[in-house]
């Protein structure tokens, strides 16, 4: 069951994307509607690493100096601002929260 649950997600989210992706079929999105889809990514993001900076244990919210996740998101925010390298962001963000975390 969790098999054919996880085949048919593969087979509908490949589908949604290749109506879109593919240049030879005809299905075009007004500008309203990309407008408003490009703030989907950010916001999916958003939602994925806020929990995992402010509540590291689940429970309350931690924002003292002790917080790796949270030393290193914002690390990571000043490299990203300043360089706009992502590689760079991802090295030295991850380097800083290791060190952190020892």
């Amino acid at each position: 069951m969790i098999w054919l649950t996880i085949l048919t997600m593969t087979l509908i989210i490949f589908a949604s994307r290749y109506l879109f992706l593919d240049p030879r079929l005809p299905i075009k999105l007004n500008y309203q509607t990309q407008r408003f889809l490009s703030y989907s990514s950010p916001a999916v993001l958003t939602a994925i690493w806020a929990p995992i900076v402010f509540l590291p244990d689940n429970k309350t919210i931690d924002l003292t100096y002790t917080n790796p996740y949270l030393i290193g998101a914002v690390v990571a925010a000043l490299i990203a601002w300043k360089t706009k390298n992502v590689l760079l962001t991802a090295v030295i963000s991850m380097t800083v929260f290791f060190i952190v975390s020892l």
